[in-house]
């Protein structure tokens, strides 16, 4: 299989080629699927590391096919439209989508957002010890590790990014975690809005908090950013040694 850094699925061809040649210039490699059958025609015999995903496609919808993808693959998924109302955003979020960006789009600021998830889903770094603990909390239980989640002994499905979020906010327990921290050290990237992280963070409560509209864990400090109260931490040995 030929392995791609970018797929393109947008039936607006002329704005997907270009996009693409812009992309390969720069030495993201990428391809264009102009409908969801072309897209699973080139899963058939190619690989891709992130979606550029449209809502509006020729032979269905953008979010069935995130919602038929998530089925069987976490890459990221970045969703490109000109819809600008809050509940398609929200709706792109909340399917599995990592990111909204709005048509027309700079294709500078699109290459760099691009390239900031390749980056950050490319890292391969060995497990530090931290890193290879569990946290348990009452309900909850994180191996880090493993990247998995459990809420009262049942295994709750992220994607990639809700986990590199919860982790982050549970690594800095008892802390304000700031806005724009949480946009430099868990997206890795200057262009991410408030609108996404307020989705994310929603997507998380509802996933560990007994009633999500009066979170226990992740708090939000007005003006400031966001805090995970835990107080019943425990780390257990890295795997290996002992557990």
């Amino acid at each position: 299989m030929m392995g791609y850094d970018c797929l393109i699925i947008d039936d607006e061809k002329l704005l997907a080629d270009s996009t693409a040649e812009y992309f390969n210039l720069f030495g993201v490699g990428t391809a264009v699927a102009y409908s969801a059958a072309d897209c699973h025609r080139f899963f058939e015999a190619h690989t891709a590391r992130l979606l550029l995903l449209d809502i509006n496609l020729k032979d269905g919808s953008g979010f069935a096919l995130c919602r038929e993808l998530r089925e069987r693959t976490e890459i990221p998924i970045l969703f490109i439209s000109a819809r600008s109302s809050d509940d398609d955003k929200i709706m792109a979020l909340h399917i599995g989508g990592d990111d909204y960006i709005q048509k027309p789009y700079s294709l500078g600021v699109l290459l760099a957002k691009v390239q900031a998830v390749l980056k950050r889903c490319g890292r391969q770094e060995e497990l530090s010890d931290r890193e290879k603990e569990r946290y348990r909390c009452g309900r909850l239980e994180i191996d880090f590790g493993a990247r998995r989640l459990l809420v009262e002994g049942k295994a709750v499905k992220l994607t990639p990014l809700e986990f590199r979020l919860l982790s982050y906010l549970v690594r800095h327990e008892d802390r304000v975690v700031t806005k724009q921290e949480l946009f430099e050290k868990v997206w890795e990237d200057k262009f991410t809005g408030d609108g996404t992280l307020n989705v994310h963070i929603r997507r998380l409560r509802e996933a560990i908090e007994p009633d999500s509209g009066n979170p226990e864990h992740i708090l939000t400090v007005w003006g400031e950013g966001y805090r995970f109260c835990g107080s019943c931490r425990t780390a257990l040995s890295p795997r290996g040694h002992g557990e």
